[in-house]
């Protein structure tokens, strides 16, 4: 058993622990984003994509330290990754709650399929670093680095395309709009930021205790790292998106609720970088074996298919990518465990 790692009865109760404080939170987050969405006029897409996707990848952006520090490289990288696959597959749960349309047609929203493009190019690099371990300045690979500089350059043009959009989605009658709602709950904005502040270090504290869960699973139960990091431990700290997607469909902030998903995932794409910064034997390519190239590669295709979702806009029902969504995961979770060694 790796030193420090939690025996397993203790680790399953942190998990639900975690499990328990998320879903107290999660709801409370999608509304005070909303009405900060409103008050501020940053937009649902933005708010979803900066306060929501940082606030919920707290507790994912904990476990993938830990699983770093802990020097499981595999676990380490499973983690953001599979939280990215975990939580587009949260969207196709949210398209069948959305009975009225489908939910990429009704939530048209430009700054959305820039983020799932951006969010496909940041994938792309971890696949460059699989394929070159060695490269390293200091310890982290070039690869890794660039994460960040293209993760900010996103931000950038999603701001350029809010203020000068260039392309229109076609209004129809299932489209729902970015308005600002009539209705708020008096609280200050200043008692709003103070508020999302409080549920984001409840949310952050699960990640310790997700972490250290996950890897006593691991431990205990000798199954793979990577698998655990993928689904089980990646399941649990994608719940905050989960909760808050369907609290946004719900008040019917729609394009909130998937800006949160896109820009949760941009966040986790982030860990990657984290994860190999605070590997200190090396670069942390050099010590995951192949079934990261394989969840990333899937995660990417996963990622594509919404973007073409979220262009093609189907009307009705959960639509194309609805369907291949959850299928390409379940494939991932079946090539992970028959996978050779």
């Amino acid at each position: 058993m790796m030193t420090g790692t939690w025996p397993l009865v203790p680790s399953v109760i942190a998990l639900l622990a975690a499990l328990v404080a998320i879903l107290f939170a999660g709801g409370a987050l999608a509304r005070t984003a909303d009405e900060l969405a409103d008050r501020t006029g940053m937009g649902e897409a933005v708010a979803g994509a900066l306060l929501l996707g940082a606030v919920t990848s707290l507790p994912g952006i904990a476990t993938t330290i830990i699983g770093s520090v802990r020097q499981d490289a595999e676990f380490a990288l499973a983690n953001p990754i599979g939280g990215i696959a975990v939580q587009t597959v949260w969207l196709a749960i949210a398209d069948l709650l959305y009975r009225r349309s489908n939910i990429e047609h009704a939530a048209a929203s430009l700054e959305n399929v820039l983020q799932a493009l951006v969010l496909v190019a940041l994938l792309c690099l971890p696949v460059v670093a699989y394929a070159t371990p060695k490269l390293a300045i200091l310890w982290v690979h070039p690869a890794s680095l660039l994460i960040p500089v293209i993760y900010l350059y996103g931000l950038v043009l999603l701001r350029r395309l809010r203020r000068e959009p260039m392309w229109f989605a076609r209004r129809t009658s299932d489209t729902r709009q970015d308005v600002p709602a009539e209705e708020s709950s008096g609280a200050s904005i200043r008692r709003l930021w103070f508020r999302l502040a409080a549920l984001a270090a409840v949310v952050a504290a699960t990640g310790f205790l997700i972490g250290q869960g996950g890897l006593g699973v691991v431990a205990a139960s000798g199954l793979p790292s990577g698998f655990v990091g993928f689904t089980l431990t990646t399941a649990i700290t994608s719940l905050p998106e989960l909760i808050t997607l369907i609290a946004a469909v719900r008040i019917g902030a729609l394009t909130l609720g998937i800006g949160n998903i896109l820009g949760g995932n941009a966040f986790d794409a982030l860990m990657i970088f984290l994860a190999d910064a605070t590997y200190r034997p090396g670069s942390i390519y050099s010590e995951a074996n192949l079934s990261g190239l394989l969840f990333t590669g899937m995660t990417t295709l996963m990622t594509a298919t919404l973007a073409a979702g979220l262009v093609i806009r189907e009307r009705r029902g959960i639509g194309f990518e609805g369907a291949a969504i959850p299928l390409i995961y379940l494939a991932t979770v079946v090539l992970l465990l028959i996978r050779p060694g």
